[in-house]
């Protein structure tokens, strides 16, 4: 059973990197099929509050326990981007040029190269010290 969730979930995994990739290309189309799919989502999980009888009060308290628990609370209404832009004085993502998004993309590969290089060292470190 654990192999077939773990088969089903790197599938998705794998198919959701595709359809991300491609999408990122059409952002207003994007857009559209991520509004409907988030729309479809919770009106099934109203429908099914209704069906269970879940009152208003309880709706709120449930789903405010819910997210503070997962830490989604302030990065559900206001988006954890945002705050971190905002704290670091950066422009929105909307505002950026394509020229500063790709170098961007690029500092963060070279950091990520840099992090990569010294876990080895670290690594090596280990090795000889054992």
């Amino acid at each position: 059973m654990f192999k077939l969730m773990k088969a089903v979930v790197e599938f998705f995994d794998k198919l959701e990197d595709h359809v991300r990739g491609s999408l990122s290309h059409f952002p207003i189309f994007y857009a559209i099929v991520g509004g409907i799919g988030v729309v479809l989502f919770w009106r099934g999980v109203w429908h099914f509050a209704d069906e269970i009888n879940l009152s208003s009060l309880g709706s709120i308290v449930i789903g405010t326990v819910v997210l503070l628990m997962t830490g989604l609370f302030t990065s559900m209404f206001i988006g954890d981007h945002i705050i971190l832009s905002g704290l670091k004085h950066e422009k929105k993502v909307t505002d950026l040029t394509e020229k500063e998004v790709e170098t961007e993309r690029d500092m963060l590969k070279h950091i990520k190269k840099e992090i990569d290089d010294i876990e080895k060292d670290v690594d090596n470190i280990e090795t000889k010290l054992k």
